[in-house]
């Protein structure tokens, strides 16, 4: 990637900002595209501002003329697609955004895009990388195989009804018009730099602050889990040796039900926090009513990467967990201004009914 040009979209947020800070200085040039909304902290990328080839603009993937100058002025010659709403919850509660930004945004980047390429004279280095989810195959039961790259689409929530469409605009972009796309649809993602509505920060944070660990159903439900260095690190070996058109399932090998990670996570903290309000932790763990539409299972089969690339996971679950929570146990500094009032609201108002209710 020495000599490319790298827009990246969403990379003021979890997994796109780990992906910057891996390969920014692996690139020409990096141009991070983000709205800074909720999810998107400035302060993540704030090393790296300083730096020569490194530009942060703060816009909206739906606004055609702002990505269209980007691409331009910049000579943007790769395009990598994280910017997306993502949380479950949140397209439960407000579905309009994730329609929106997850497929208004991807078609208008690809429009943006397909013409920027187009009057180029469409390159052949040129690349759109689309990052999308295993949630789009929907649920697997406790003996079916792990979603391949020809599973079919069945999505179950807006989140992955509208990643879904993604998905299918990024395919259709390739086999009308020839842009050279690739998908990547990855599992659960955890690490550094994650939002504290997600299941592990979630649970970290509100152990170091004593509050209840809200745990749907019976925590049966099984995700396969990927770290977030190695989701980048798969990112880089797809888009510097695929070919165009194709399609690319990441995984972690890493099948782990809900509650066993809570109860890890619980352990972790006695271990390795300090004064905790609540001790042991798992005193904190509260069954509540589950979500709607809630997927059983996740499991990715990661052979096609493996086999044509050479890629795959290099961290265990638990080596990844003890280093996860290390990280926010660390970084206080980073994690504690986005408990604001806005999320204390937002948090009330998805567990608070649901822990009345249980």
């Amino acid at each position: 990637m020495n000599n490319k040009i790298i827009l990246i979209t969403g990379g003021a947020g979890f997994i796109g900002s780990n992906f910057v800070h891996q390969w920014s200085k692996h690139s020409a040039k990096t141009i991070v595209l983000d709205a800074l909304t909720y999810a998107g902290n400035r302060a993540t990328l704030a090393d790296l501002e300083s730096q020569a080839n490194f530009s942060l603009i703060e816009g909206d993937i739906c606004d055609a003329q702002l990505v269209s100058q980007i691409l331009a002025e910049h000579h943007v010659d790769t395009l990598i697609h994280f910017a997306a709403e993502s949380h479950v919850d949140r397209s439960i509660a407000g579905p309009a955004a994730f329609v929106q930004t997850n497929v208004v945004g991807t078609f208008t980047l690809l429009e943006a895009f397909r013409h920027h390429w187009e009057a180029q004279g469409k390159p052949d280095h040129y690349r759109f990388l689309h990052v999308s989810t295993d949630e789009v195959f929907g649920s697997l039961g406790p003996n079916d195989p792990a979603f391949s790259e020809v599973t079919s689409y069945a999505p179950n929530s807006p989140y992955s009804a509208s990643k879904a469409g993604s998905d299918h605009l990024v395919r259709a972009y390739f086999h009308t018009y020839g842009l050279p796309t690739l998908i990547t649809n990855c599992s659960n993602n955890y690490g550094p730099y994650q939002f504290p509505e997600k299941l592990i920060p979630l649970m970290c944070l509100n152990i170091l602050l004593g509050k209840s660990l809200p745990v749907y159903g019976d925590g049966q439900n099984i995700r396969d889990w990927l770290h977030v260095e190695d989701h980048c690190s798969a990112i880089a070996t797809v888009l510097g040796q695929a070919q165009p058109g194709e399609t690319y399932n990441i995984g972690g090998n890493n099948q782990v039900k809900n509650i066993d990670i809570v109860e890890q996570l619980c352990d972790l903290m006695d271990e390795l926090a300090e004064n905790l309000p609540v001790s042991p932790a798992r005193k904190l763990i509260t069954f509540v009513p589950d979500r709607p539409g809630h997927d059983r299972r996740y499991a990715m089969d990661i052979t096609k990467i493996r086999n044509d690339l050479g890629w795959q996971p290099s961290y265990d679950f638990a080596t990844g967990l003890r280093q996860t929570v290390g990280w926010y146990l660390d970084n206080r500094d980073w994690w504690q201004p986005l408990l604001s009032e806005d999320y204390q609201r937002y948090y009330s108002e998805l567990y608070a009914e649901r822990m009345a209710l249980d």
